[in-house]
């Protein structure tokens, strides 16, 4: 993350930022909250006359994509600059059809956020994984969305390693 995105970079921001963006407003998805701490996000996917495909229920395109990036932008607001945080891989299946609205939480428990941040600290990369359940009106899921993201800390924040070259003694 660049320094002055840092600056600005918060839940309010990064709400307004893609609920301005042409694909998610284009598409009907809509982020209806970020809590401060970046850990949980809610969305919704309207049914308008231009995002129903041939069968008029929810195009499978845009299910998929309200999934994408929030997980990445989440761990970019909780980890900060001393991070690359990356999507590596997607996939959907789908359930039933979208007849309706569709909603989405995606969220990040302590246990997720300590794994990532001990299996990174020495520049190890990580690639945690996340299963999405977006749901209808009726809250019956209609697709299941499993992303899997790349986080590595960046060398100049990385912890020395205790026991590489520059700790040893030369006898």
């Amino acid at each position: 993350m660049n320094s002055w995105i840092e600056k600005i970079y918060s839940p309010r921001i990064v709400r307004f930022a893609l609920n301005s963006w042409p694909p998610f407003w284009g598409a009907g998805i809509k982020i209806e909250s970020i809590s401060e701490d970046f850990c949980s996000v809610k969305i919704r996917l309207k049914l308008r006359w231009w995002n129903k495909n041939a069968n008029r229920t929810q195009y499978g395109g845009s299910i998929f994509s309200i999934t994408d990036p929030i997980y990445s932008l989440m761990l970019m607001g909780i980890l900060g600059k001393e991070y690359y945080v990356w999507d590596k891989e997607a996939s959907i299946n789908f359930i039933k059809p979208g007849k309706t609205e569709l909603f989405a939480k995606m969220e990040i428990t302590q246990n997720q956020l300590d794994e990532i941040l001990a299996s990174t600290v020495n520049g190890d990369k990580c690639f945690p994984e996340f299963i999405i359940h977006v749901k209808d009106a009726a809250g019956e899921v209609v697709s299941e969305v499993h992303r899997k993201l790349y986080v590595r800390k960046k060398p100049e924040y990385r912890e020395s390693d205790p026991i590489g070259p520059a700790s040893e003694s030369s006898t």
